[in-house]
């Protein structure tokens, strides 16, 4: 049995204790929140945990085996170290680190005591994500073309990042997984409005072989959509994460350009086939996510959400917001 120490009961916290606590491998040994009420919420739901205000309790304990850093970003850094180098696992909350040289230390530390790092990119454990993924490699969409997500609501605004570094991480480790390169140039542009952070923010990526991404990230949208549009050779796809049924949708739809001897100009050909629906592994992500992290302490395995898969996703953002500094000049990654 995996024991484990919750470093922050906040909006993401509960859902983090309440999938551990699911779990027969692991158990939540310990919530630590500075609020009183959050620790009252904790008491009453698991009576059984132990409940602090002192990071350190936790940080320190000899019997908790994992940590989970549920905290804002800035606080990752500070609070993964000291758990890495009191031996035990880290589970930290998207984005890793504020930025790459942090989460470069964080990698090394826990490289150098044989513990295990990963970040919670969880849409990477949803059926929609792991069905997109298979389509991938068995080549069903052909050659990747483009990702271009949409992903906007109104609020929840945040007062220690921009809209880029809150919203985009769930696309960059999506690109990461399923594109498997980095990308060569990155654009972003955004603007402040409210309360001194970007709060509509616009991020394009150059990846090689000719692949664009394009994310839309805001916090002032009159409604909530999460629609992400990926064109491939063969196939394309319109995942729609908002709908209950139906959530990914295959197109056999593709362009091709047809170009012969004593042709003036390429002759367009565009194909139009059947659409389907793939069944979907019906799952809790974030349950499968905390599983997954059990069985690579036990196993020694690294996961593929690691602390380098988080250093990309940070480099990334990194890169994005010098680029909407500069109002949207070209930066090389």
């Amino acid at each position: 049995m995996i024991r484990v120490g919750i470093i922050g009961y906040g909006y993401w916290g509960p859902n983090i204790t309440r999938n551990l606590h699911a779990l027969d491998s692991m158990c939540v040994a310990a919530v630590c929140d500075k609020s009183p009420a959050a620790q009252a919420r904790v008491s009453k739901t698991y009576p059984g945990v132990m409940t602090c205000s002192d990071a350190s309790e936790i940080l320190k304990s000899p019997n908790i085996d994992a940590v989970a850093v549920i905290t804002p970003v800035w606080t990752h850094y500070e609070l993964a170290k000291a758990a890495l180098e009191n031996g035990k696992h880290v589970f930290v909350e998207k984005p890793f680190t504020s930025n790459a040289a942090q989460a470069e230390e964080l990698i090394e530390l826990a490289a150098r005591k044989n513990l295990t790092i990963m970040v919670d990119h969880t849409f990477l454990f949803t059926g929609a994500v792991r069905k997109i993924r298979q389509l991938c490699d068995e080549g069903a969409l052909g050659k990747l073309y483009y990702y271009d997500s949409l992903r906007v609501n109104l609020g929840l605004f945040q007062h220690d990042v921009s809209v880029l570094w809150d919203l985009a991480p769930h696309d960059l480790s999506i690109m990461d997984y399923l594109i498997g390169s980095d990308p060569e140039a990155i654009v972003a542009t955004g603007e402040k409005h409210l309360n001194g952070v970007h709060d509509v923010a616009f991020m394009t990526l150059y990846f090689p072989d000719n692949v664009i991404a394009h994310i839309n990230c805001s916090w002032l949208s009159p409604v909530k959509i999460r629609t992400t549009l990926i064109g491939g050779e063969k196939k394309m796809i319109v995942w729609n994460d908002l709908v209950a049924d139906e959530k990914l949708r295959v197109y056999d739809k593709g362009v091709q350009i047809n170009s012969g001897e004593g042709m003036w100009y390429p002759q367009v050909a565009y194909r139009s086939g059947d659409m389907y629906a793939p069944k979907l592994e019906q799952l809790e992500a974030l349950q499968a996510e905390l599983k997954y992290f059990g069985e690579c302490i036990t196993s020694g395995k690294t996961p593929f959400n690691d602390g380098v898969a988080g250093l990309r996703v940070v480099r990334m953002l990194e890169a994005a917001e010098h680029s909407i500094q500069k109002k949207g000049d070209l930066v090389i990654v």
